[in-house]
């Protein structure tokens, strides 16, 4: 995907994480509850638009899809808050990232780089240029945002700490 496509994409996911972050889906919509969803957009904003372009530094060094379109690198940034306590939510941007380029493009990543040089995608990909780059990449922000809305009411919080996470799944 190009890099309008995952502007786009992290947008729309800080957007909407802000809001399901926020919102409680058996609560009122109240003044208070906009406001906070507000805040915790604008708390959002920049960690998930950074870690979603975050990938494509590699286009300046390395080679682009592998160096850094890869788990160990996504590793990297959802371990960093356990020891560091900042960069919340920029995994978010990264993994999105991912997930944009392995299912919205033609081309794919290498997800086990440097292991494996072979990139992996679906076959929904589109070309970058294509005039279905856009809608692809608002119906798989769409999925992941509906995806992540289900873990965070229905699974884990997503904003309870990494380490409490590992706590309560006994890790």
């Amino acid at each position: 995907m190009n890099k309008k496509g995952h502007v786009l994409n992290a947008v729309l996911l800080a957007l909407g994480l802000g809001v399901v972050l926020s919102v409680s889906p058996t609560s009122d919509l109240t003044m208070a509850t906009a406001q906070g969803a507000g805040a915790t957009i604008a708390e959002l904003f920049l960690p998930v638009v950074l870690g979603a372009l975050f990938p494509d530094v590699d286009t300046a060094f390395g080679r682009h899809r592998k160096t850094l379109h890869n788990l160990p690198v996504l590793a990297v940034f959802l371990v960093y808050p356990i020891y560091f306590g900042n960069l919340h939510y920029v995994w978010v941007g990264v993994a999105t990232h991912y997930l944009l380029d392995v299912v919205g493009s033609k081309r794919g990543i290498a997800l086990f780089y440097p292991l494996s040089p072979q990139e992996y995608d679906l076959p929904t990909g589109v070309a970058t240029s294509s005039k279905w780059a856009n809608p692809v990449t608002l119906v798989v922000s769409a999925v992941e945002l509906a995806a992540l809305a289900l873990v965070h009411y229905y699974v884990v919080a997503l904003d309870t700490g990494l380490q409490q996470a590992a706590t309560m799944f006994g890790l």
